[in-house]
């Protein structure tokens, strides 16, 4: 069956359902709630919504300690809530991913409570048990600081369990074939449902081996072969979208040497350095790394992101630049998580310039990928750095000067909504910025639309056009005979640049500004010269054809600095 890759030129749009809107004013958002605001969401661009996790849990862990697989959490509603929910979608022509949680369960799923209960169990091997503390306790902790072990001792057991995260989630044996058997089940039952695929959470772990005796992990690839597979056959057009924080030397391990593995993978290795970027003004290390994570198949695809419901994650930067980072965006210990992230919003790292906000999302849209925007940034939301971890990065969507920012008409709301401060909700609302033509939510609003409407970035082969100064960066992509170039500013200061678009003959001669009446056209040697504002960018079709060398209403000139 051959694939429909829409999701090459999609735009994914991150919420939690929880949080986004109530509406029957019990202070908890809800699929009735996101219902409504389906026309908001269709209206911004999106061409897919993902969904956080909203099945039954206890709630210890944003709804990833999951109790049951195949139903609603009853606080955001029915199944038949969540079908009219996907039959909006599909009414608008969007479509929906949730999140897959398989690595673990929660330690309330019927599943754990019968792995306990007894040896002779028929979900005891679908955990990983030993009857001793296993020396490496202390070691492979995701949230180092917060997190003590990996391996909790279970009385009713009389056994050790392994949990990666914390200690009310024990891993799932995902190498028995049973558990691997009813993870294809749980896939087959939400495509039914309406889903077009799944985010799948920490990919590495699913696949990796587990137990007391495993030293180091070996990740099992032909399991996600398997995954595949099965929603080909279930229906040709479904995704994954892996979370797979790995370096670029294994990505081809998760994307299939021809394709056969997953479709799409968040791109870690950009993300890092793009924020590395932004803080130094250096665009090399940001160069080096989509160098790095350029080979691909032709059928997959990166998902580009700025923030999401986690912590920045700044691993893979050496820890100098980890340091850069830090100071410039993170300078307060408070602001920093598990000794190697920042869990702030992007617009209070940022300052709330709107100069660099732009610079950032720009950035997103035109690298190499899919762009995946978390709720809430499209207005500047900010955080609330009074909450623990990374709950201060997911309060309450802004809708309105109401009170509790038109989330809910409770007075208790599942999560402080942000009322102090320049982030108020007060002040930072989608209903004011709807209202307002120069607002960050109408740029975005545009900002998307044009994205749609260059599809080389999410089909074409790019090149990285080389220029003197480690401020600027301009990227070119080449998809069926057409061409785009994006050029962004890292710096403060205004820039001054020359380069060739390397095409021949005349197609390189004329650039056609995408966003602006800026237009340029090369001088006699093939060279564009060009005059770019601090933090400033330029997106940019080749031209070439005759209809556009002819046209006589281009300008050209060299655009000035405004005052």
């Amino acid at each position: 069956m051959i694939d429909d890759l829409w999701y090459k030129n999609g735009v994914i749009y991150c919420l939690s359902v929880g949080t986004y809107m109530d509406a029957n004013g019990d202070g908890i958002g809800d699929f009735r709630g996101l219902l409504r605001r389906l026309d908001y969401l269709n209206g911004l661009g999106i061409t897919t919504i993902w969904l956080m996790p909203f099945q039954p849990s206890p709630g210890r862990d944003n709804g990833y300690d999951i109790s049951d697989y195949y139903g609603v959490d009853p606080r955001y509603g029915t199944l038949g809530d969540f079908v009219e929910f996907a039959h909006g979608c599909k009414q608008r022509g969007m479509r929906v991913i949730i999140d897959l949680v398989v690595n673990h369960t929660s330690d309330q799923h019927g599943w754990f409570q019968s792995a306990r209960s007894t040896k002779d169990s028929p979900h005891r091997d679908w955990y990983v048990w030993s009857d001793k503390r296993p020396a490496n306790a202390d070691k492979g902790m995701v949230f180092p600081g917060v997190q003590k072990s990996t391996w909790t001792r279970d009385k009713r057991a009389g056994a050790w369990y392994f949990h990666r995260f914390y200690d009310f989630q024990p891993d799932l044996n995902t190498s028995n074939p049973h558990v691997q058997a009813e993870i294809l089940k749980i896939m087959g039952f939400w495509i039914q449902l309406g889903v077009s695929g799944f985010r799948m959470d920490a990919v590495p772990f699913v696949i990796s081996t587990k137990g007391a005796k495993v030293r180091k992990p070996v990740e099992q690839y032909d399991m996600l072969r398997s995954f595949r597979e099965f929603l080909q056959w279930r229906q040709g057009d479904a995704i994954i979208l892996a979370e797979a924080n790995v370096l670029p030397e294994t990505d081809m391990n998760y994307f299939g040497r021809d394709g056969e593995r997953m479709q799409m993978m968040f791109n870690f290795q950009v993300n890092q350095n793009l924020f590395y970027a932004l803080a130094s003004g250096d665009s090399r290390p940001l160069t080096k790394s989509l160098a790095a994570t350029k080979p691909r198949p032709a059928t997959a695809q990166w998902g580009l992101f700025l923030r999401n419901h986690d912590e920045l994650d700044l691993g893979r930067l050496t820890k100098a630049q980890r340091e850069t980072v830090f100071k410039a965006f993170g300078p307060d210990k408070s602001m920093q998580l598990y000794d190697r992230g920042i869990r702030r919003r992007l617009a209070p790292m940022l300052g709330g310039d709107r100069r660099r906000l732009e610079l950032a999302y720009s950035l997103m849209c035109t690298l190499p990928g899919t762009p995946v925007i978390r709720y809430g940034d499209e207005l500047g939301m900010g955080d609330d750095l009074a909450l623990p971890e990374r709950n201060c990065a997911r309060t309450p969507m802004q809708w309105s000067t109401e009170p509790h920012a038109g989330f809910t008409e409770s007075d208790r709301p599942c999560v402080p909504v942000i009322d102090k401060g320049a982030y108020g909700y007060e002040h930072v609302n989608a209903a004011k910025q709807r209202r307002d033509p120069n607002s960050l939510l109408n740029w975005t609003e545009r900002i998307i639309r044009m994205r749609k409407e260059v599809p080389e970035v999410g089909w074409g082969d790019f090149k990285v056009i080389t220029v003197r100064d480690p401020a600027m960066l301009i990227i070119q992509y080449d998809w069926r005979n057409n061409s785009v170039l994006f050029i962004h500013n890292l710096a403060e200061p205004p820039r001054e640049v020359a380069f060739s678009v390397g095409l021949p003959g005349e197609a390189g001669k004329l650039l056609v500004n995408l966003l602006t009446e800026d237009h340029s056209r090369a001088d006699d040697r093939g060279r564009h010269k060009l005059l770019i504002e601090g933090y400033g960018y330029r997106w940019y079709r080749v031209g070439g054809l005759d209809y556009l060398l002819k046209r006589s209403d281009i300008d050209t000139k060299t655009p000035r600095l405004p005052r």
